[in-house]
C-alpha cells in the first residue's frame, strides 16, 4: 500500500494494489473516487481536498495500527 500526495492540487492517493492495467473509477461523492481494477477489486482510492479530510481526525497525523499486535505508529501530515 501506498499514500501519496499532491500538494499542488490538494489530491491523496491511496494505492493499494502495484501498477497495473486500466482502471474504472467511480464517483463516491465531490470529494472521494474509487479505482476498480478489471478484475473488480479495488485499485485505489483518491482522496480530493485532502487535507480537510485527512487532517479531520487525530490531529493532523497519519496513525498506522497494526490490529494483530496492537502497535501503533504515528507520522505528522505537513502543514497545510
Amino acid at each position: 500500500m501506498k499514500l501519496t500526495y499532491d500538494r499542488d492540487n490538494n489530491i491523496a492517493y491511496i494505492r493499494l494494489r502495484p501498477q497495473g492495467s486500466e482502471v474504472e473509477t467511480i464517483r463516491v461523492s465531490d470529494e472521494l473516487n474509487v479505482d476498480i481494477a478489471p478484475d473488480g477489486s479495488v485499485y485505489g482510492i483518491e482522496l480530493l481536498n485532502a487535507n480537510e479530510q485527512l487532517r479531520a481526525a487525530d490531529g493532523g497525523k497519519l496513525v498506522l495500527v497494526d490490529e494483530v499486535n496492537g502497535k501503533e505508529s504515528t507520522l505528522p501530515l505537513s502543514p497545510s
